[in-house]
């Protein structure tokens, strides 16, 4: 019964990824820094990297912390 739930989910799953294979790419934007809304531009990833990088770094540090303090 357990296989056969597996079996189904799987075959959901594929049926429903087969439709978004069916559609072409999208229309490339207009002028790039336009002032018109549209997506592109100048969006600064670095900050954000750097902040997730601290945080795991941080998160890291915590659990080595704990687990020698354990022993």
């Amino acid at each position: 019964m357990k296989k056969l739930k597996f079996i189904i989910a799987g075959l959901f799953v594929i049926t429903l990824s087969l439709g978004a294979l069916a559609q072409g790419p999208p229309d490339p934007p207009g002028d790039h820094g336009s002032t018109e809304d549209q997506p592109g531009g100048t969006a600064p990833i670095g900050a954000g990297t750097l902040l997730l990088i601290g945080l795991g770094a941080a998160y890291g540090g915590k659990r080595f912390y704990d687990l020698r303090k354990k022993s």
